[in-house]
């Protein structure tokens, strides 16, 4: 007997054969030689597992919000803390628009919100000194400022990542979609819930397929190439994100004049086919009637 084929899950319905995702790695990993987002293998159970850096776009139109306590202790962080995961935001925002080298950070972010009482971070800071000049008691009645444009309002800790700004995760292949979710606002200590977000995979042709909550991004990352050019996972609001079938993404490239006129002519071949039919019902409609109009008179002679 043959040896027993290995599969790797792409979603809970799908699976991919073990032989066709480790020649998908091979092109991943050699797209990325000498980079830190080479993904590493390993079996567990009789399961071939991937894990490694997932990118990650930011698609956010509204604001987020920070956790303004520790998550071991409740003690209130003081506003240079809470500010510490928008500052990392807004470094990945600066280094990572749109339009530049979409490779991404090599190493993975590490968030500065300090976590516990002991971290010596968190020491220095309360070692300052309280006594504030005018300018300084001026600075903290601004709740709401802007860092290079973007805003972030660090007394409730709301914060609005750069749309388009890249972030990274670890995860393998065994993390679902709710799961690599819950990681990513861990990180950044976002005290909104998960189900408030999706994620797409976004082609450069303009088509978006949203990641189901039992998909596997890891995996649906390597099946779709290393490349971010070509695709990309991006972070939205659910209530916001829209899919785009590919028929639908081949016109979205088109000018608004052209656009109109393909409407127009949809509507002219919509008319044509509704005066063929109404044509042919109104025609069946007659003959019925007329072969009820003459069994009517055929019963009233007998």
């Amino acid at each position: 007997m043959g040896e027993r084929q290995t599969y790797v899950k792409l979603s809970e319905e799908k699976l991919i054969p073990k032989s066709d995702i480790l020649s998908l790695l091979r092109t991943y990993n050699c797209y990325h030689e000498g980079k830190n987002f080479q993904l590493r293998t390993r079996e567990e159970d009789g399961e071939l597992i991937l894990e490694g850096l997932l990118n990650i776009y930011w698609g956010l139109r509204r604001p987020i919000r920070l956790q303004m306590y520790d998550d071991n202790e409740r003690f209130r962080l003081n506003r240079n803390d809470r500010s510490a995961v928008a500052k990392q935001l807004l470094v990945e925002s600066n280094n990572n628009l749109p339009g530049e080298d979409m490779g991404g950070q090599e190493d993975e972010d590490s968030p500065q919100l300090l976590r516990t009482r002991s971290d010596a971070s968190f020491m220095r800071v309360q070692r300052r000194s309280k006594t504030h000049t005018a300018r300084d008691l001026q600075r903290l009645r601004t709740h709401r400022f802007s860092i290079n444009g973007h805003f972030y309002n660090h007394k409730t800790s709301v914060f609005t990542p750069a749309y388009g700004s890249v972030t990274n995760v670890r995860v393998n292949s065994s993390m679902t979609t709710e799961q690599v979710l819950n990681l990513l606002l861990h990180k950044f200590r976002v005290e909104n819930k998960s189900e408030e977000f999706v994620l797409y995979m976004v082609h450069e042709s303009g088509e978006k397929t949203r990641l189901r909550d039992g998909e596997y991004p890891l995996v649906a990352r390597v099946l779709y190439g290393p490349c971010e050019k070509i695709s990309k996972i991006l972070i939205t609001e659910a209530d916001l994100g829209e899919e785009v079938t590919y028929d639908v993404a081949q016109y979205i490239k088109f000018e608004i004049p052209v656009l109109d006129s393909f409407v127009e002519k949809l509507k002219e071949e919509e008319e044509r086919e509704i005066n063929k039919l109404t044509k042919k019902y109104s025609a069946l409609k007659s003959m019925i009637q007329h072969q009820l109009e003459g069994r009517a008179h055929t019963s009233d002679r007998v």
